[in-house]
């Protein structure tokens, strides 16, 4: 009998190939990158941003590099949650791997639609964004306010039955711990930590700001150690699952952070910088996985030796 593979994982009762998940906002739709790899390899897509309604995002410029990372105030851009159940799912649908939709809503009552809206589709999981940095309206507010951390994640809870419910946390807040625990009370299945970093950006010439929104979300290598560590705070705090993010860029990365306590992780910046970045990681892992005789991948999580 052929021996499991090691980089199987489940994730809310869900079977992933291996535990690399592309990250939303960094990897569009998931049919725009079937260009560049084979995204059937992926353990996952987590979809771009959807929202009740199309959304045209913010004015431009709204992307910088920064050193070790990016600052971007994209603004959820999106066809809406219709448009991409019609457009884009069907395609995708054609590929082999799991599918996880990241929405988010400016009320609760727009968060709970959506939500309705994906449990019924042909679909893996949800993501629910309470944590962007890039709106004036909705995300800050629920995702670094505890007492509206609950109120929506109770409300969509309550209304969807079919799909397991992802929470993306914020680290713009004092105690990750504190909003983690909330979700967990709250009927949340996973989280997903860390969202981007509120940065900011100016040319000194013009005494502008690089980007339109003034501020915007730091990715990239330079919030790993922060997204190490909160995703070790929150190992440390709740009894379900941790998918781990922010700055991986390589398979030492992800081990980083399985150690930490990650279940499974997210790459996101990676992809603009080489779209091929996710299938060298998973490549890499087997090999770590093999060399130090490793069973599964799930043997690392939350393994930190202190």
């Amino acid at each position: 009998m052929a021996n499991k593979n090691p980089l199987e994982i489940e994730l809310c009762g869900i079977k992933f190939k291996n535990p690399v998940i592309t990250a939303s906002g960094t990897f569009g739709y998931g049919i725009e990158y079937s260009r560049f790899i084979d995204i059937s390899k992926l353990g996952g897509i987590s979809i771009k941003g959807l929202s009740l309604h199309v959304v045209s995002g913010n004015k431009m410029p709204r992307i910088i590099e920064t050193p070790a990372g990016m600052l971007n105030a994209i603004g959820l851009q999106n066809i809406g949650v219709d448009r991409f159940l019609t457009e884009k799912l069907p395609m995708l649908k054609k590929y082999k791997t799991n599918i996880i939709v990241n929405f988010w809503g400016k009320t609760i009552d727009e968060y709970v639609e959506v939500a309705r809206k994906l449990d019924v589709a042909d679909i893996h999981m949800l993501e629910m964004n309470i944590s962007c940095p890039n709106i004036k309206e909705g995300g800050i507010a629920f995702g670094t306010d505890p007492k509206m951390t609950e109120k929506v994640v109770t409300a969509v809870k309550k209304n969807i039955k079919n799909k397991p419910l992802i929470v993306k946390l914020s680290p713009n807040v004092t105690d990750i711990k504190l909003f983690a625990k909330i979700c967990e009370n709250s009927g949340a299945d996973a989280i997903s930590a860390i969202n981007t970093l509120l940065g900011m950006s100016i040319d000194i010439v013009t005494k502008k700001p690089h980007i339109s929104n003034v501020t915007g979300g730091l990715s990239g290598p330079a919030i790993k150690p922060v997204a190490v560590r909160m995703v070790y705070e929150v190992f440390k705090t709740v009894n379900i699952p941790i998918i781990g993010i922010g700055g991986i860029m390589n398979y030492r990365d992800v081990v980083e952070f399985f150690i930490a306590g990650a279940s499974a992780i997210q790459v996101g910046t990676a992809n603009f910088v080489d779209p091929e970045t996710t299938l060298k990681i998973i490549e890499d892992l087997s090999k770590y996985i093999e060399e130090n005789r490793i069973n599964n991948i799930s043997e690392l999580t939350g393994s930190l030796d202190i």
